[in-house]
């Protein structure tokens, strides 16, 4: 694919990959914050299949400042770079690169950021010496849980249905940062759970059940207690609302896809996000959508 025909690199500097693509809502909150240093409306989204990858990364170097990287390239992207972040090495997770003037790409991950912002600005938690527990251990929790091993946490927990998946994750961590405690257990052990509950602060919810409104629940809600209740989709979900109902307190992932943008926004550009309004752009985005 001819993607200097395909993309208008004349307008577009800076973009979202992935594959899909087309629901990300990543150019309405960017373009709102380039819009508002006047720089414009420099952010557009491209499907790139994984087997463009190369080609895509050819053009970039020629034509772009920067990109985003969504599913399900954010670890096949990782060799066509020249720089990766240590933590988003651990993690094997990038979502965010740089084209340095000289064509060198240079790749981080700032979902553990925007989830750390997410939570300081919605529970008034931080994650230095804090204690979470991750329902799910797939990608994004694994750039988070790295990102949190590596600022301090005290201890991290991950339930998931592949047991095998969740028992690598930890001793990868435990490797890496040993002074972080971390466990794991089966999404059905009901007793290890309950358990992992009782000594965290927030439940994160990392899969994508819920989704859809007639998605199950990752767990039943009578496991959490006294715990907020954070949820990585982007608007209300089932879970979110069980838990409202138990009187936890409760947030959906617009925060976290607000402050990993914004923080990838001030990695390009060396200025700071001008935060409030890159959030109503995003509201707005959302409430259009759901």
């Amino acid at each position: 694919m001819d993607y200097s025909l395909s993309f208008n690199a004349s307008q577009y500097k800076y973009v979202v990959i992935g594959d899909p693509v087309a629901h990300s809502l990543s150019p309405e909150m960017q373009n709102a914050g380039f819009e508002a240093l006047g720089l414009g409306s420099p952010y557009g989204k491209l499907r790139v299949t994984l087997d463009a990858l190369p080609e895509f990364v050819a053009f970039a170097k020629n034509n772009l400042k920067g990109f985003n990287i969504t599913v399900p390239h954010k670890n096949a992207i990782i060799p066509w770079l020249d720089e990766v972040s240590t933590e988003a090495k651990l993690a094997r997770s990038v979502n965010t690169v740089t084209v340095a003037k000289d064509g060198k790409l240079i790749g981080d991950s700032t979902d553990g950021w925007g989830l750390a912002s997410a939570l300081r600005e919605a529970f008034a938690t931080e994650v230095e010496g804090g204690s979470f527990f991750f329902i799910g251990c797939g990608g994004a929790a694994q750039a988070v849980a790295f990102f949190f091993a590596a600022h301090g946490a005290s201890q991290l927990f991950f339930a998931n249905r592949t047991l095998g998946k969740a028992e690598r994750l930890v001793a990868e961590l435990k490797a890496a940062f040993p002074q972080t405690a971390c466990a794991c257990a089966n999404i059905n052990d009901q007793k290890t759970i309950v358990e992992f509950v009782s000594k965290s602060q927030v439940a994160i919810q990392a899969t994508s059940l819920g989704l859809r409104q007639s998605d199950p629940l990752p767990l039943p809600t009578e496991w959490l207690s006294e715990i907020c209740v954070y949820d990585t989709i982007y608007r209300a979900t089932p879970l979110l609302h069980a838990a409202a109902q138990r009187g936890l307190p409760t947030a959906d992932g617009r925060g976290m896809l607000l402050h990993q943008g914004a923080r990838a926004f001030e990695i390009w550009l060396g200025a700071k996000a001008p935060l409030t309004i890159m959030r109503r752009a995003l509201d707005a985005a959302l409430e259009e959508k759901y």
